[in-house]
């Protein structure tokens, strides 16, 4: 076809007579077209650009030969697993000289006091601190040793990294002690760890130690370290049972007087001994090795390499608690890459206040936060115009995050968004959340509102932290992720719960160099999690979705996290409130969405009567089961019995619903055998659940 032809179809003059066409264009003509193609370059450069995944999302995971239906990561690039990501940088006293070196001795870790700046430790004066206080640990008859346990019982400050540290540098391993366990449990942990070291941050937590060694209940502590002052009569009161208290700082003086070369660990080496909670018994210690952290944290760098990769200007808020591995892998990344770590006051309450005056890059979260968040941003909307305005909004970003857009410049951030953005400091690039699964409805929102990429993955301290994570541009909800490339996962049938993986579902299983080695001590239990083919069996229930993406559906032994991510065992707190005089029987219900227990109640027809009138209630079985009062007194009986009996306040129930009919094999809630038939009885009495929550918010 000839050109002149081509241009009358399209209604243009012919070449001949282009020069005559533009000549007759008038000059404000010619204007306004230049100022249109200004326009439309401007936009084509700087158009919002789409997150580019590393794979097909449809395809995330692939079935790996001979394994039993097990699924790798198809970002691994490769058959074996990974067990490194930087071939100088394979432990965790390595992946600190790497950031020391690469950071110009850079600041490292922050700290603030109230309404003040924060202050920074440079990586030399971090690596300093931690040769010296390893260096008077070995002056303090500690070993440079794998068989040389110090615990640490600390919030999270710069002290805590430096003890870590001064351990690794020596080969010796850190054992984390947390509040929350209780007394008992430390105590427990003490003599299971033959830790004959501490290193607290607070006095108070140094007269608690020494009540367990007064009432000869842990002999072997000998040494406690502080890295607060103290009075001298809590050094007097040490001296009288045996046990030496020194300041960190005169062990650090002692240390550089009596310097000793650092003495490296290797891969395989234990670092560090992490006690799960215990809660149905006593407490586990998951020996984690260097290769196990470092392989994990490795997993999280190869899926995220091409597209939000760390960097040395990152900066990441720690509050999470450091005994928890967590936390820890998150900040290894960090320091392996010469970032920077700054730590909150200590008060959760001025997280926000710590967060605008750090500007972090890296915020690692648990989901109950995520939902306090969201819950106090939809409280301010607290007009009908209000609320659509800002649902309007939200949505038109989902839209972008759909199409893989992440960004906080849109006309949406500037009207609505970048005040919350800014309550975060103004400058996070990522979040990652774990412990707990995340609300789609929270997770969609966030996503959106807080304009940057938001991670999530599946793990547990077994398999160091992850074994799953969200692969980038995958910003879809209501799964794990995909395996990571430090390990593979495969699922295996649950007959008594009737999860078959012929259906693609059962007990998730993990095996790879980021699985522990074992529980200290603890063959049996050793034994339950690994298997033969060191295969680790997590206990929770999963499924294989279309993509090669994991979703967890269940529990195979009915222990279940909060949204805060404590563990809940229902079937010991059942055990405790069915002993409240009324009560006949006791479903106890948690959802890891939540951060609370509720109960359903079905109280004996013989003792509630009675019960009921020496209390002044009066009325026949049916009419005391809708009684407000004494539903009330049902529950105040309940906790009261579970306080008796040392259960957490996370443990106890917040609220119950009284059911007049009994769980029973006829009504199809108890097994022949007797047994509560929990997913039964959370379908059953779904409706009265909501209503609990919904009443108790």
């Amino acid at each position: 076809m000839q050109t002149q032809e081509i241009l009358r179809m399209l209604r243009l003059p012919e070449l001949g007579d282009l020069g005559q066409f533009f000549r007759s264009l008038s000059a404000t003509t010619l204007v306004s077209v230049g100022a249109l193609a200004a326009i439309l370059a401007y936009w084509f450069t700087h158009r919002p650009k789409s997150v580019q995944p590393p794979c097909d999302l449809l395809k995330q995971s692939e079935e790996v030969e001979d394994t039993g239906g097990a699924r790798r990561s198809v970002i691994s690039g490769g058959p074996e697993l990974l067990t490194h990501y930087y071939d100088d940088a394979r432990t965790m006293y390595q992946v600190f000289r790497r950031g020391l070196s690469i950071s110009g001795n850079g600041p490292c870790l922050g700290f603030r006091k109230p309404n003040q700046p924060y202050q920074w430790l440079s990586y030399q004066e971090v690596a300093d601190r931690a040769e010296f206080l390893g260096s008077g640990l070995l002056q303090h008859n500690c070993k440079a040793s794998t068989d040389q346990f110090i615990g640490v019982f600390a919030q999270n400050r710069p002290e805590w990294i430096i003890a870590e540290l001064a351990c690794y540098t020596y080969s010796m391993v850190v054992v984390p002690l947390y509040d929350t366990l209780g007394p008992g449990v430390i105590r427990y942990i003490i003599n299971t760890a033959d830790i004959s070291t501490v290193i607290v941050d607070k006095a108070w937590k140094a007269g608690l130690l020494l009540e367990h060694v007064e009432k000869k209940e842990t002999p072997g502590l000998k040494l406690i370290i502080l890295m607060e002052p103290f009075e001298e009569a809590l050094q007097e009161r040490g001296k009288k049972c045996g046990v030496l208290l020194k300041s960190m700082q005169a062990v650090e003086d002692c240390g550089q007087e009596n310097h000793r070369a650092p003495v490296p660990p290797r891969p395989d080496d234990l670092s560090i001994v992490c006690f799960t909670s215990g809660t149905t018994g006593d407490p586990k210690g998951a020996m984690l090795t260097h290769g196990n952290v470092v392989a994990d944290f490795s997993g999280f760098l190869k899926v995220t390499e091409k597209v939000i990769f760390p960097r040395q200007d990152d900066v990441l808020i720690s509050f999470l608690p450091l005994a928890h591995m967590f936390e820890r892998v998150i900040q290894s990344v960090v320091y392996c890459h010469g970032g920077r770590v700054g730590f909150f006051q200590g008060d959760i309450r001025l997280l926000s206040d710590d967060m605008k005056a750090l500007c972090p890059t890296i915020f690692p979260v648990v989901p109950r936060l995520l939902n306090r968040m969201y819950d106090k941003i939809f409280s301010q909307a607290n007009t009908p115009l209000k609320r659509w305005l800002l649902e309007f909004a939200a949505k038109r970003k989902q839209a972008e995050v759909r199409s893989g857009i992440i960004r906080n410049d849109s006309i949406w951030d500037d009207l609505f968004f970048n005040k919350i953005q800014a309550s975060l400091g103004g400058c996070v690039r990522m979040i990652v959340t774990g412990a707990a699964p995340v609300s789609p409805a929270v997770l969609g929102f966030l996503r959106a509102a807080l304009g940057c990429q938001v991670y999530e993955g599946y793990g547990q301290t077994e398999c160091t932290a992850g074994c799953t994570f969200t692969t980038p541009g995958d910003w879809t909800s209501g799964h794990v992720g995909a395996p990571l490339p430090c390990n593979h996962i495969k699922l295996v049938d649950v007959e008594e719960l009737n999860y078959w993986t012929s259906k693609g579902e059962g007990e998730i299983c993990v095996r790879g160099p980021n699985v522990f080695k074992g529980y200290l001590k603890d063959p049996k239990n050793t034994q339950e999690a690994l298997d033969s083919d060191g295969w680790l069996h997590t206990g929770d229930i999963g499924r294989w979705l279309p993509e090669g993406t994991l979703k967890i559906i269940d529990r195979k032994k009915h222990i279940f996290k909060l949204a805060q991510g404590e563990y809940i065992a229902p079937e010991k707190i059942e055990n405790i409130y069915t002993r409240s005089e009324p009560v006949a029987q006791v479903y106890v219900h948690g959802d890891s969405l939540k951060a609370f227990l509720v109960g359903i109640v079905v109280p004996d027809p013989e003792v509630m009567p009675s019960w009921a009138q020496k209390r002044g209630i009066e009325g026949t079985y049916a009419q005391l089961c809708t009684n407000k009062e004494l539903k009330k007194a049902i529950l105040e009986d309940m906790v009261r019995l579970g306080k008796e009996s040392g259960l957490h306040s996370f443990e106890q129930v917040k609220a119950i619903h009284i059911h007049s009919e009994m769980f029973s094999v006829h009504n199809g809630l108890l097994t022949p055998t007797l047994k509560a038939k929990r997913p039964e009885l959370r379908g059953y009495f779904k409706k009265q659940i909501e209503e609990l929550y919904t009443i108790s918010i």
